[in-house]
């Protein structure tokens, strides 16, 4: 594949870094992981209003953009190489998530909602021990015209500032979807202190929470939650890609300017060979991310399959994960140990690193997955499109 910006993708590349350079500095980040749903919603404003982020992938006739998962992945790059306290991530997955159901009154007041700048977060499992569906702990339970959800979700992404829900919940032990209001009554989200204090992650929780049939918006999502979580893994790789970036460039500005034995410590070969090490790592990371959402937009065209698109994703989780942690890691051994502590940026970007790489699947897990995919090849191409 050979891939080149069009002039468009590159005015938002440069137009997203220009922004956030002067609008979302650690500081920023710093200061966010204190507030209580750790965002900076007065940045988020800026973003919605000004700039519309939040509706790229809508679609045009829900208000959006009607854009792709490649122009996703510059924002996210950007907004993972300045650790944007804004749930960027949240909306795009969700309208993500919401393109994969049947149209309906209620999905798109949702994604018009994602467009106007309000958050919607995917609460999808509770992540023990798994991330797919095996790990959907919310059931939900029909009575004559309502649904009864009761469970928990943890790890939600901007849920402590959701306005809305899209929970899956098991209906006779199968996947499903619904839009639940955040302040529904029976409805409980709590910010979530993880490692990384900058990204906001929350705990929902839902008792006895009864909905109007409106809000079941597809009943057998199984298959689409995998794909969801497949996008997903591809949106988290373009931050890690960024976040690595951001890593590396720090590190090299720090052992330009630090001094041992009468020179620079860039000038020793070792920290060369380090520093070269770490850049291979995020071009890796990085072609694949492209290649990885390019096979997400052909996905959304109906152009490969779910299992083409399971393939990409699994091959950047596995590359993007480990650049991030190795270039963070190396990073904090390049300022001497002295990054790991408050006062050093780097350290920021190391438990970010640390903190995506498990989640929504290991490495190790990615590599797995395409273990399989190959072993099971050519039986499982041309696979039918997930509903």
């Amino acid at each position: 594949m050979k891939f080149r910006f069009t002039e468009e993708q590159r005015m938002l590349q440069e137009s997203a870094e220009r922004f956030l350079q002067e609008h979302s500095s650690t500081a920023v980040a710093r200061a966010a992981a204190h507030l209580p749903a750790g965002l900076d919603l007065s940045l988020w404003q800026q973003i919605t209003g000004t700039l519309g982020w939040q509706a790229v992938v809508v679609p045009e006739d829900q208000e959006g953009l009607g854009l792709g998962v490649v122009e996703l992945a510059v924002l996210l790059e950007q907004s993972g190489a300045r650790l944007s306290p804004v749930p960027l991530y949240a909306s795009a997955i969700s309208a993500l998530a919401l393109r994969s159901t049947p149209a309906s009154p209620t999905r798109d007041g949702l994604l018009r909602a994602i467009a106007s700048g309000e958050i919607v977060s995917l609460a999808h499992t509770d992540a023990r021990p798994h991330w797919d569906d095996r790990g959907v702990d919310v059931t939900a339970t029909q009575a004559e015209d309502n649904w009864c959800l009761s469970g928990s979700a943890r790890f939600v992404s901007g849920g402590a500032a959701a306005a809305h829900l899209l929970v899956v919940a098991r209906v006779d032990n199968v996947p499903a979807l619904f839009a639940v209001p955040a302040d529904h009554a029976g409805v409980s989200v709590r910010h979530q202190v993880t490692l990384d204090q900058t990204r906001s992650m929350a705990n929902v929780t839902l008792s006895d929470v009864t909905l109007g049939s409106d809000a079941a918006l597809v009943l057998d999502w199984g298959r689409s939650l995998s794909t969801a979580l497949d996008l997903a893994r591809v949106l988290v790789a373009a931050e890690q890609v960024g976040c690595a970036q951001r890593a590396l460039d720090m590190t090299l500005e720090y052992v330009a300017e630090r001094v041992q034995f009468g020179r620079t410590i860039a000038s020793f070969q070792a920290v060369k060979h380090k520093a070269a090490d770490m850049m291979l790592k995020v071009e890796s990371a990085r072609s694949l991310m492209l290649y990885a959402a390019c096979t997400a937009d052909a996905w959304l065209r109906d152009a490969v399959d779910d299992t083409e698109l399971r393939e990409a994703a699994a091959m950047v989780a596995s590359s993007a994960g480990d650049a991030a942690f190795f270039v963070t890691g190396t990073g904090i051994q390049l300022h001497g140990g002295v990054g790991i502590t408050e006062e050093y940026d780097i350290q920021l970007y190391f438990k970010r690193a640390r903190a995506l790489e498990s989640y929504l699947g290991r490495p190790d897990e990615a590599r797995e997955t395409i273990a399989q995919l190959l072993l099971d090849e050519p039986a499982s191409r041309g696979a039918p499109r997930a509903a």
